[in-house]
């Protein structure tokens, strides 16, 4: 009788961790967008850092973001029993939230560049001042990270729970938790790495070997470029993300483009749907920057 209720609980458990790797493969799917968007920020905010303590700082930011999941884990498991209501107007809130602050990058990159200049050479010239306090400064690096982690996790952890949603509860706990250690090990393990390309490349430029050197040379070419297309491909899923996760929340506009797939037959249907929701993403972005920065700026200067 024991060995046939350890058979069972093996093989409940076994059905649950297959329940589970197929879930979490969705899940990561629908959160790619926000990855590489957390991917590029969080290698982003140590810049103007020492070398020597770009690790530290990458590591204190990865304790934060564990912090933050051991917040957002449980919270979004509660909504999912008591409020489950909740998660569609959450994912809706999410995937419009993507869609602003990709559109808001858009804005600040093409009608804010000189403002963006002159704060990096700010920056830069700060760090040049011997009386500065870079512990300090390193701090306030640290809290803006955990900060945006927290917001982009809040993003993935939403759009994790909407995906398992119909699921068991066991099989909604493994997702999110399998979901929320993947992210934070994946993206701090890449930002490690990202942040110190450029050391290896400057070490192997050193080097005598021509191979060496052409190799550190590449690397060195290599980082800035890819720092830039991950905040490029990072704001295009922001766009197909969001996007997504608001058209299938307005039925009308989800069929509307499903229709349209189905109009044009020499186009695979993928393709018209996927760049429907982009479109509709960046056209749902435009709406609410338009809508929501007159209120903030509104909002700080009664603050001030």
């Amino acid at each position: 009788m024991a060995g046939s209720s350890l058979l069972v609980l093996l093989d409940d458990i076994a059905a649950v961790l297959d329940d589970v790797a197929v879930m979490t493969k969705a899940a990561t799917k629908k959160t790619a967008g926000v990855l590489g968007d957390d991917l590029a920020l969080n290698a982003q905010q140590v810049t103007g850092v020492r070398a020597a303590r770009e690790i530290p700082v990458v590591w204190a930011v990865a304790k934060g973001s564990f912090i933050n999941k051991a917040i957002l884990v449980p919270a979004a498991l509660a909504i999912s029993v008591f409020a489950p209501w909740l998660i569609t107007p959450l994912l809706m809130l999410g995937g419009g939230f993507l869609c602003y602050e990709g559109f808001e990058k858009l804005v600040h990159k093409f009608l804010h560049r000189a403002e963006a200049q002159a704060h990096r050479q700010e920056l830069w010239e700060a760090l040049k001042s011997p009386d500065v306090d870079l512990k300090a400064m390193e701090k306030d690096k640290i809290r803006g990270a955990i900060r945006t982690d927290f917001i982009l996790s809040a993003e993935i952890i939403a759009i994790s729970l909407g995906t398992v949603a119909q699921s068991d509860f066991k099989v909604q706990v493994g997702v999110l938790t399998v979901v929320a250690l993947m992210v934070t090990v994946g993206v701090y393990g890449l930002v490690a790495g990202i942040v110190k390309l450029d050391d290896a490349g400057l070490y192997l430029a050193k080097k005598t070997s021509a191979l060496a050197q052409n190799t550190g040379q590449a690397l060195l070419w290599l980082a800035p470029r890819m720092m830039k297309t991950l905040a490029i491909v990072g704001t295009i899923a922001m766009f197909l993300v969001g996007g997504g996760i608001l058209t299938h929340g307005i039925p009308a506009v989800y069929q509307a483009i499903h229709q349209l797939a189905d109009t044009l037959s020499g186009v695979p249907a993928v393709i018209v749907t996927t760049l429907g929701d982009g479109v509709f993403g960046l056209l749902a972005g435009a709406v609410l920057v338009a809508v929501i920065t007159p209120i903030v700026k509104l909002w700080e200067k009664r603050a001030s």
